[in-house]
């Protein structure tokens, strides 16, 4: 069991000399959240080891026998006419091999115009992006301890160029069921391209995040945090929309301090009922609350909130995002009991 540990953190140390944010990777779509429910908690939970077979798709060391024979399936329009989704299946072959799991993201970005360098239309174009991937968890002996791992084989397809590469995930999970808490990290996106659109090889949106949650003793819910993009220090960066310019033309750039760098990291969440056939679920991401403010106007950027309701063998999911004043999210998720 020390061998495995000291290998799992080897892993990460290793890892951790390759940070990459948003922006500066290619298949940025492989870190969107998997379903209405991590939607609704804030967008990254690593802890929820329970039926929710979606949530192995972030974390892996999470898939466990309650997610036996479900499929889910999820849908959201996005941003800017773009539409993605996930699915995603566990099977139990047995006890002692534990449960198999496998899930697919995929995106569709719209149509587009296209032009020549000398401003010709040239037709329209799209783009869409895929991720197939393979997981596998299980006890580290006979500890509180669980690892996970999954292989994801990714494509996409930009007007005429396209790519293929493969990435690993891997996380660890220690439950203490005496005390309902739970705590992971994790490592995605680990890869690389296979073929490049053009030539260049591009790095992968390589992300640490690590995450906890409980259930509360006497009140029917269950708080979460989440340490996103542990990676990279500092996080934030100054928005070019907010530099001050006074009176005689000098101009000053937004300063982003300590406490600022250190709260875009966090993310918060608390379900309500979470054990239950209807499901209350709020979350804030101070990341994205900062990122899209608008000064001097309150817009709540950063909120989400959504239900889950359990009719007989299905699960709907719904959750609601907040982006901005002008942009903001839903998902709708589907999940049925196959036994």
């Amino acid at each position: 069991m020390i061998r495995k540990i000291t290998t799992l953190f080897v892993l990460l140390h290793v890892a951790l000399a390759f940070p990459q944010l948003g922006g500066e990777a290619t298949y940025q779509f492989l870190n969107l959240v998997s379903s209405p429910r991590q939607a609704a908690l804030g967008g990254k939970i690593l802890t929820n080891v329970d039926y929710d077979v979606t949530q192995g798709l972030y974390n892996p060391a999470t898939i466990n026998v309650e997610m036996d024979n479900q499929l889910a399936l999820n849908y959201s329009s996005y941003l800017g006419g773009i539409s993605y989704g996930t699915a995603a299946y566990a099977y139990t072959w047995d006890r002692r091999t534990q449960t198999l799991h496998a899930g697919i993201t995929y995106i569709n970005y719209g149509n587009f115009d296209g032009y020549d360098e000398d401003g010709n239309a040239t037709g329209t174009f799209t783009g869409n992006e895929a991720a197939l991937s393979f997981a596998y968890a299980r006890q580290i002996g006979y500890s509180d301890f669980y690892a996970g791992g999954a292989l994801k084989l990714i494509t996409s397809k930009l007007e005429q160029y396209t790519s293929l590469g493969a990435a690993v995930d891997a996380g660890i999970i220690y439950i203490n069921e005496y005390l309902d808490f739970n705590a992971a990290i994790v490592i995605r996106n680990l890869g690389s391209q296979i073929t490049t659109y053009a030539g260049l090889n591009e790095p992968l949106p390589f992300e640490v995040d690590f995450g906890m949650s409980q259930t509360l003793e006497h009140v029917p819910l269950r708080w979460h945090i989440t340490l996103e993009n542990l990676q990279q220090w500092p996080i934030g960066r100054p928005n070019p929309a907010r530099d001050i310019t006074d009176l005689e033309g000098n101009s000053t750039s937004e300063k982003v301090g300590f406490l600022n760098n250190l709260m875009r990291h966090a993310i918060f969440g608390a379900e309500l009922f979470p054990d239950r056939g209807f499901n209350i679920r709020i979350g804030y991401n101070f990341r994205r609350a900062e990122e899209l403010r608008i000064l001097e106007q309150r817009n709540f950027s950063g909120l989400s909130f959504g239900i889950g309701l359990k009719l007989n063998k299905m699960r709907f999911s719904y959750t609601h995002a907040r982006y901005s004043s002008a942009a903001n999210t839903s998902f709708f998720g589907l999940q049925i009991d196959l036994q």
